[in-house]
C-alpha cells in the first residue's frame, strides 16, 4: 500500500490549492516545499508587491489631494515601515496557507522533494510512494546572459527588488511587462527617477495595443524605451540599441532585470523520469495530465499560464479528475482562453480573451467598441475626466459573440472577475447589455462598451 493516495511537489498557489481540495476530499496528502508555503506569489511575488503598491498608491493619493479639497502637509514615505508592512501581510497570509492545510488533514514537509517516477518522490534521502503526483514546482526569473548582468551588485531581479534597503534615487527596469510595469510605477510614486527599456514597440505584449498605449501614457513620470536592446550593463551604467541603430545608455542606482519568468524544470528529477518537458514547461493536457500514469502537472511549471489564478484553476482541474476520471465530461477542464489577467500598477490595467489583434490574426471579422472613464459616475466622481481609463470589447461581427474584454484604471482588477463569467459563458453582446451593474461604479464601464459595439 503507498504511503498517500497523492504526493504534491511543490507549495505555491497550485500545490496548495491542490492539497486542501484532496485533503477535504478525504484522500491522504503529502505536501513537498523546499522553501515557503505559499511558494513565490505568496512570498516573493504577488502578495509583497501588491503590499508595497498599495503603500504607494496611499501615498500618491494624499501628496495629490488638493484637487479633491484634502490638505496635507509633511507627507513622507517610511520605506523601513512599508517593509514591515509587507513582511507582516505576507507572514498572515503564509500563516493562513499553513493553517489551512492543517485543518484539510495534509501532512506538510519542508524539504527538497525529488521525483523519482510515477507514484515516487523522495525528500531528504526517504522516498514517499502515492497513487498520484502532482508537480506544482513554479517558476523563476530569466536573467539573459547581458554582459556585466551577473555578479553586479546593482543588478536585482524581483526578489532582490523587494529586498532593497533603500528607494533608488535611479530605477532601470529592463522589461517592460507585468513584472516591470509594477516596480516601475511603485517606485516612480515613490520619488525615484525610472526608465524602461523594453525590446517590443509596445509595453505588455499580450495587452490590447490600444490600452497599452494608453497604460504608458498614464504611467507619465516613468521614461520608457521602447525598441531598444540592452547591450550591456557596466557598474549601474545599462548601454542599449534604439530601433534606429543609435547607442544611448542610462544611469542608474538599481538595475532591475525583469524580462520574464521561465518554468522550474530542473533540479528535482524531470530529467531522468521520462517526463516530457522543454524549456517551456511540462507537456500537460487540458486535465492537467502529463505523458506518465499517474503524474500531473500545474501552475507555472506548465508553461501554459505563470499566473497564481490560473494555476489555482489548474490545481483545482487537476484534483477533479483525480477524484473522477470522468470529470472532464462535465467541464472540468482547463480552458485557456478564459484566464484574466491583471498589472497592478497606477493606473490599473486588466482583460482577458483576445486582443483585437489577436481576433483579426485568428481570422475573425471584428467588431469593437472603446469607451472612456469618464463615461462611468464613479470615476468621474473619484478621478475627474483625464485620467486614464477606458474599457474595450473585442466582438466576432458575425456572431456577435465577445471575444475579449479589456479594462483601464482604478479598480480595474476587481472589474475582470465579471468579464470573465462572460468569456466562460460565451455571452454575446445583447447578453452583456442585459446584465444590471451596480451605480455608480467603475464596471459600468463594459455595459456602456456594450451599447457602444455596433452589434
Amino acid at each position: 500500500m503507498s504511503d498517500f493516495d497523492v504526493i504534491v511537489l511543490g507549495g505555491g498557489p497550485g500545490g496548495y490549492i491542490a492539497a486542501e481540495r484532496l485533503g477535504h476530499a478525504g484522500k491522504r496528502v503529502l505536501l513537498v516545499e523546499a522553501v515557503a508555503l505559499g511558494g513565490t506569489c505568496l512570498n516573493v511575488g504577488c502578495i509583497p508587491t501588491k503590499a508595497l503598491l498599495n503603500a504607494a498608491k496611499t501615498y500618491e493619493h494624499a501628496l495629490h489631494g488638493s484637487h479633491l479639497g484634502v490638505n496635507t502637509s509633511d507627507i513622507s514615505v517610511d520605506w523601513t515601515q512599508m517593509q514591515k508592512w509587507k513582511a507582516q501581510t505576507v507572514a498572515t497570509l503564509v500563516g493562513g496557507v499553513g493553517a489551512a492545510e492543517k485543518k484539510a488533514g495534509v501532512t506538510v514537509i519542508n524539504g527538497h522533494g525529488t521525483f523519482d517516477g510515477p507514484g515516487r518522490v523522495t525528500v531528504d534521502g526517504t522516498q514517499h510512494t502515492a497513487e498520484h503526483v502532482i508537480l506544482a514546482t513554479g517558476s523563476v526569473p530569466v536573467m539573459p546572459p547581458i554582459p556585466g548582468a551577473k555578479d553586479n551588485p546593482k543588478v536585482v531581479d524581483s526578489t532582490g527588488m523587494l529586498a532593497v534597503e533603500a528607494i533608488p534615487a535611479r530605477l532601470a527596469v529592463i522589461g517592460g511587462g507585468v513584472i516591470g510595469l509594477e516596480f516601475a510605477s511603485l517606485f516612480a510614486m515613490l520619488g525615484s527617477e525610472v526608465t524602461v527599456i523594453e525590446m517590443l514597440p509596445e509595453i505588455v505584449p499580450f495587452m490590447d495595443d490600444e490600452l497599452a498605449s494608453q497604460l504608458r501614457k498614464g504611467l507619465s513620470d516613468v521614461d520608457f524605451k521602447l525598441s531598444c536592446k540592452v547591450t550591456a550593463i557596466e557598474d549601474g551604467t545599462v548601454r542599449f540599441d534604439t530601433k534606429d541603430g543609435a547607442a544611448e545608455s542610462v544611469e542608474a542606482d538599481v538595475v532591475l532585470m525583469a524580462v520574464g519568468r521561465r518554468p522550474a524544470v530542473e533540479g528535482w528529477g524531470a530529467e531522468t523520469s521520462g517526463l516530457e518537458f522543454s524549456g517551456k514547461g511540462i507537456v500537460v493536457d487540458e486535465r492537467m495530465r502529463t505523458n506518465l500514469p499517474g503524474v500531473w502537472a500545474v501552475g507555472d511549471v506548465t508553461g501554459r499560464s505563470l499566473l497564481a489564478h490560473a494555476a489555482y484553476r489548474m490545481g483545482e482541474v487537476a484534483v477533479a479528475n483525480i477524484l473522477d476520471p470522468q470529470a472532464h465530461r462535465r467541464g472540468e477542464i482547463m480552458r485557456w482562453h478564459t484566464i484574466p489577467w491583471a498589472v497592478y500598477s497606477n493606473p490599473e490595467a486588466a482583460g482577458i480573451g483576445m486582443t483585437e489583434a489577436a481576433a483579426r490574426k485568428a481570422g475573425h471579422d471584428v467588431v469593437t467598441s472603446t469607451v472612456p472613464g469618464y463615461m462611468s459616475g464613479r470615476f468621474v466622481a473619484e478621478h475627474g475626466t483625464k485620467a486614464p481609463g477606458a474599457a474595450k470589447l473585442v466582438v466576432d461581427a458575425a456572431t456577435n459573440q465577445v471575444l475579449g474584454i479589456h479594462v483601464l484604471g482604478a479598480y480595474a482588477a476587481e472589474m475582470v472577475w465579471g468579464a470573465s463569467a462572460a468569456l466562460e459563458t460565451e455571452l454575446n453582446v445583447a447578453d452583456l447589455r442585459q446584465l444590471v451593474f451596480p451605480h455608480p461604479t467603475n464596471s459600468e464601464l463594459i455595459r456602456e462598451a456594450a451599447w457602444a459595439a455596433k452589434a
